[in-house]
């Protein structure tokens, strides 16, 4: 690898095209050994390297290496420069590929939305397990609509309302219910968080901001500089936003409804503390997620009991 000779780093993709006339008949290896010298600052430079290759040609990885021998096209070069600059500077993966995979369904995404994370899915799984019955459900903060798109997708009795603060999140979010064919059962609203809701529902579901103050200078580069901050700030204990959306959800669940929030990972005691303050007849509980983390908030409110909606 040594021998190779690395691309120049530029600011501007256009400005490549001389570079790449002369590389014009680099093969898939040689383009993957100087990707994976380029990111090295990565944590996954080679996955990352042949993830993004096997988006500029269209094909998946296997293909990579059963034709490693393959000619790029001086276009695809520069395409592929480019991505990877941009991915040298923390952009993540998934904004320059344009999607990732949340509970086996491919979800398209951008910087308007935060990317979905596998532990995201514990909440989901929830969700399924309340769902019998349910007519109505709410998915606050829906972002790009992975958690009311695999209600959907799973439950299709249900009609979901999912609504976020940000259009441009919004705008992800319909685009993904249309290519998973659920978009006439999800109703998009833009709202600051339970606000808009028209009328009480069943069951709601959340993955509202809940980072820390303290917090925020660890986080990963990536998330802190890249994703949107409006789906990550939770103010300075981290439970402002949960804070709010507890004490709207009595107003807007049925009687016996039931609430679910993801929580951070240390978050658990508190946010049971919130929870039994505002909803004082409810079941409280903790779900943790497959590390055993805490996770998930669940409330169940009571039929006829002082915590329950109109």
């Amino acid at each position: 690898m040594s021998s190779l000779t690395p691309w120049p780093r530029r600011s501007k993709p256009t400005i490549y095209k001389h570079c790449y006339d002369a590389a014009a008949k680099s093969s898939i290896a040689v383009a993957l050994a100087r990707a994976t010298t380029r990111l090295q600052a990565s944590a996954t430079p080679r996955l990352d390297a042949e993830l993004l290759l096997a988006h500029i040609l269209g094909l998946s990885r296997t293909d990579l290496y059963a034709h490693p021998e393959r000619l790029l096209l001086a276009h695809q070069l520069v395409a592929y420069q480019a991505l990877l600059e941009r991915r040298a500077v923390g952009e993540p993966l998934p904004y320059l590929t344009g999607h990732i995979e949340f509970y086996g369904l491919d979800m398209a995404v951008n910087a308007h939305v935060l990317i979905p994370r596998p532990e995201t899915e514990t909440l989901v799984d929830l969700a399924l397990g309340k769902v019998q019955g349910c007519t109505f459900l709410a998915d606050v903060g829906t972002g790009s609509g992975c958690i009311a798109i695999a209600l959907a997708v799973h439950a299709p009795q249900a009609r979901i309302m999912a609504l976020d603060l940000s259009p441009g999140a919004l705008d992800v979010a319909r685009a993904n219910a249309g290519r998973h064919g659920v978009a006439d059962r999800i109703t998009f609203l833009q709202s600051d968080l339970l606000a808009a809701l028209p009328k009480a529902v069943d069951l709601i579901v959340a993955n509202p901001p809940y980072v820390a103050a303290d917090e925020w200078p660890g986080l990963p580069r990536e998330v802190r500089e890249h994703e949107p901050q409006l789906a990550l700030d939770g103010g300075p204990d981290g439970l402002d936003v949960i804070r709010r959306l507890l004490e709207q959800a009595p107003a807007r669940l049925r009687p016996g409804g039931a609430l679910l929030v993801e929580i951070g990972a240390g978050q658990g005691a508190a946010a049971t503390r919130l929870a039994r303050q505002l909803y004082p007849a409810a079941g409280v509980a903790i779900q943790p997620d497959l590390a055993g983390r805490d996770r998930v908030l669940c409330v169940e409110t009571q039929r006829g009991g002082s915590d329950e909606g109109s």
